[in-house]
């Protein structure tokens, strides 16, 4: 009989409508909470590669990513929650700034870390885009924690079998090692 309780009461609390298990984007959320994913998985490097891009889709209104020559590698985001904070164009539209603390960016092409540290504002238009909130822009390069930039580059070097771009991996590894938060 307890058992029976005990299921019950778990089935109700599942079938319940809880804010927490709300679908992503929904109207009913803030905004900041599509933004606050979409930031946060990128700074763990989910648009580094087509198939973690798509657990970006549900806070996106844009259907891919361009080729970038940078990345942009960051110590911390910041999210304003005080709406007072945001530009308020109308109920379904709002302009949120995202704040980064910036370490500097990495340069693919070259394979070089070049240290900038600055504070970076991004304005990210949220619109209702099908009912639910969704980015609409900017489209910004991948702005990526560093200690994920370190590892992403950790596992590049040891796939790579060509010597000298190995090389370039390992010295490209050691300097983001040296970056002081």
């Amino acid at each position: 009989m307890r058992r029976v309780s005990a299921l019950i009461a778990l089935l109700a609390l599942l079938c319940s409508p809880v804010p927490a298990l709300a679908q992503s984007g929904s109207l009913d959320q803030s905004p900041t909470a599509v933004v606050k994913r979409y930031v946060g998985l990128d700074k763990k490097g989910a648009r580094m590669d087509a198939m973690s891009f798509e657990t970006l889709v549900p806070y996106i209104d844009w259907k891919e990513e361009p080729l970038w020559g940078r990345i942009v590698v960051i110590q911390d985001v910041t999210v304003p929650e005080d709406y007072r904070k945001w530009e308020v164009v109308n109920q379904l539209e709002v302009v949120i700034p995202v704040t980064f603390t910036v370490f500097g960016s990495v340069y693919l092409e070259a394979a070089a870390f070049v240290p900038e540290a600055i504070t970076e504002e991004v304005r990210f238009r949220v619109k209702a885009v099908r009912g639910k909130w969704r980015i609409v822009e900017p489209v910004i390069p991948p702005h990526i924690g560093l200690k994920r930039m370190i590892d992403l580059v950790r596992e590049a070097e040891v796939k790579e079998t060509d010597a000298e771009k190995h090389g370039i991996l390992a010295a490209l590894g050691e300097t983001l090692r040296k970056v002081k938060p």
